[in-house]
């Protein structure tokens, strides 16, 4: 099941493997102050994504965005990658779900890597601030970029992608 707190956290908790060590290591410089990485993800601007490849196949996806209403989510799973997701700035809700408690709705779309579900209002829920992050493994129906309060905030987030 899903993973979520600080880095030091995740790096106790997850499993030891080359990949994942390579994403602990993109968050660690991303949440190091006036590093290259963290100037170059807070020079993105509003609604851009980049792609970033690091090493034996992980990539990262570096994006800033404005959070969301519940209503404008869905939940997705990945049968590839498992996905790290870690905040810089800004704050979000998460929501994550068992795949035996949740409905596909789209089938696997292998371009895409991905599985679309319907919802699960009995998901379990993440409030994500920056410095922490959230692993979500192939098992873990996710539904990130979520508004905790009433009004959006800007998010500067980072999702390293790590070959199954």
């Amino acid at each position: 099941m899903a993973l979520y707190g600080s880095l030091a956290t995740l790096r106790a908790q997850a499993p030891r493997t080359d990949g994942l060590a390579t994403a602990f290591a993109y968050v660690e410089e991303l949440l190091r102050p006036d590093s290259a990485v963290q100037q170059r993800v807070r020079a993105l601007a509003d609604g851009d994504t980049q792609k970033i490849e690091l090493t034996g196949g992980v990539f990262v996806i570096e994006q800033v965005y404005e959070t969301k209403l519940r209503a404008d989510g869905f939940f997705e799973s990945h049968r590839k990658y498992i996905d790290v997701q870690a905040i810089l700035e800004g704050e979000e809700l998460m929501e994550v779900s068992d795949l035996a408690r949740i409905t596909v709705r789209q089938p696997y779309n292998a371009d895409r890597d991905a599985i679309i579900y319907e919802d699960n209002p009995d998901a379990s829920l993440l409030r994500v601030y920056p410095g922490q992050a959230a692993i979500f493994f192939p098992e873990d129906a996710h539904m990130p970029t979520l508004r905790i309060r009433t009004t959006p905030v800007r998010v500067r987030k980072c999702v390293v992608k790590v070959p199954v």
